[in-house]
């Protein structure tokens, strides 16, 4: 049987109503011939209509791509996903309650597609417990289209859990590198491996169909076994597809060093110039554990694996990615997900299973508006909604959370004689009397004794008792003036409260090895 056709024969697969789930992250692991077949086929015959779309990673390119090809209203009836950042017009689409949202946790949609392959009712976790998505709050409902509940509590042995309810796939939309003519599928120049396998099997065992595509169709039985990631049993039809169409990320057409196809040199990353956002990365990289696991958020999170590469402290912790990777150093940017000179890629929910019961030791995030209890938003900031990602698995079940961020945004901070100067105020608070939704909640943390840091290049605060309170104040700074009344409320303020160490603030540190190996 020849399994491979075009993209708009696989386009016209797709029937009124299906429920397709795609391999996503950004636009690694996505079939862009695809996506961008269904969209033109909708728009020159209005079908198909109705579709469920559900993918655990955000998925898109922050204009065009990804899952903005499928951003049309009567195309897509529910959105299931863990992020819509990236997927501007989807992120319309729910603002406008023209589609029903729900965002979850990227982990546990992660977990969702071999619960359905099993034929289980659904995944029972504690991740999102206080949080949003717990069906208390607001169930993972990101606008009132939403109105059916997708997640519900339960009570096992005495203790709370979440129930996710599984729901069958009719199509299941892969990417991997190579098929060969019976459909099996290997991910060689793939820069991580998702849920490929699982979405299979989810959508066999529904009674639906799969759909794969690659860049390379080879020979019957001549790719080794050990390398095939999926059957070709599970796989109904093959898309080979131009290499514009299958980027290996957001920003990189292919690169071998993010496939693990070589190694390239990191010792030349320039240093980080001193600026406030340095001093947070130092500070928050006196927080690493030796030896330790380690999970580095986008953005500010990134610039403590710059200021352990200047510091020679790289070699003491394995830094990790959500999706899978271990050690090397996390790309940024469009090649955020991936990892460069990575010694290990395993699936993403594998990854996950070994987050979510505990295995990173200290975990490094955005911090965007946080509230006196220590609850933090990441996923809604008025009537924009953008979920989540992997940041409630992460920060909930991480043994510490850092997170790190200005104190406000906007201004204008120097860092000058050792010490912080202030020339211009925020514009906006970060520090609030409430956030518009709880992406991390402080009462969870403080139920189960997390130790919980809040970095900023003005001060330090700790969750103690289930309350924001100022540890650290940097040099120079004035607690009224610089801080407090820089917050929407008052904070509780340690008995200790000290001064940030004044060498963060110089050219040269060179004291972080030794701090570590103090602690």
């Amino acid at each position: 049987m020849n399994k491979v056709i075009d993209c708009k024969t696989a386009a016209g697969l797709i029937g009124d109503g299906d429920t397709i789930a795609w391999t996503t992250a950004g636009l690694c692991g996505f079939a862009e011939a695809i996506a961008a077949a269904l969209e033109t086929r909708f728009l020159e015959t209005g079908a198909p209509r109705d579709l469920t779309v559900a993918h655990s990673c955000g998925c898109g390119d922050g204009k065009t791509r990804g899952m903005n090809h499928l951003g049309h209203a009567g195309l897509v009836k529910r959105l299931v996903s863990g992020h819509t950042g990236q997927a501007p017009r989807m992120g319309e689409l729910i603002r406008e309650n023209r589609i029903e949202g729900y965002l979850l946790p990227q982990g546990v949609l992660a977990h969702l597609w071999r619960h359905i392959a099993g034929g289980k009712p659904g995944v029972i976790s504690k991740v999102g417990l206080g949080t949003f998505v717990d069906p208390r709050l607001e169930g993972g409902k990101a606008n009132a289209a939403a109105e059916e509940d997708l997640v519900k509590c339960l009570d096992l042995e005495g203790e709370e859990w979440l129930l996710y309810r599984t729901f069958p796939v009719d199509v299941a939309v892969i990417r991997a590198t190579t098929a060969d003519e019976r459909g099996n599928l290997s991910l060689e120049r793939e820069a991580i491996f998702l849920e490929q396998l699982s979405m299979a099997q989810a959508a066999k065992n529904s009674g639906g169909i799969v759909i794969a595509q690659v860049e390379y169709l080879a020979r019957q039985g001549s790719l080794h076994p050990q390398r095939v990631k999926v059957p070709g049993d599970l796989v109904d039809h093959v898309v080979v597809a131009e290499p514009e169409q299958h980027m290996q990320t957001m920003a990189t057409g292919y690169n071998p060093a993010l496939s693990g196809d070589l190694k390239v040199p990191l010792g030349g990353i320039a240093p980080m110039p001193l600026d406030p956002r340095k001093v947070i990365a130092r500070r928050a990289a006196m927080e690493l554990v030796p030896g330790g696991m380690v999970n580095l958020g986008i953005g500010m999170p990134e610039g403590v694996a710059s200021v352990a590469a200047e510091e020679g402290v790289s070699d003491l912790m394995t830094l990790t990615t959500e999706l899978g990777t271990y050690g090397g150093v996390p790309a940024s940017g469009g090649d955020f997900a991936t990892s460069w000179n990575a010694e290990a890629i395993i699936d993403h929910g594998y990854q996950f299973d070994f987050y979510d019961g505990g295995g990173l030791d200290v975990c490094f995030l955005g911090l965007a508006q946080t509230d006196h209890e220590g609850n933090l938003n990441v996923s809604k900031f008025g009537d924009k909604v953008v979920g989540p990602g992997g940041f409630i698995n992460i920060s909930q079940n991480a043994r510490k959370v850092v997170f790190c961020g200005t104190f406000t945004n906007g201004g204008e901070v120097a860092v000058e004689d050792d010490r912080l100067a202030i020339r211009q105020e925020g514009h906006r608070r970060k520090f609030v009397q409430r956030v518009d939704q709880i992406t991390f909640s402080g009462r969870y943390a403080r139920d189960i004794g997390k130790p919980v840091l809040f970095v900023t290049e003005r001060c330090v605060f700790e969750l103690i008792d289930g309350e924001i309170t100022l540890t650290e104040v940097a040099p120079g700074l004035d607690v009224e003036r610089d801080i407090l009344a820089a917050m929407d409320f008052v904070p509780r303020i340690a008995d200790s409260l000290r001064e940030m160490p004044a060498e963060l603030f110089r050219p040269r540190w060179g004291g972080l090895r030794e701090h570590l190996a103090r602690d």
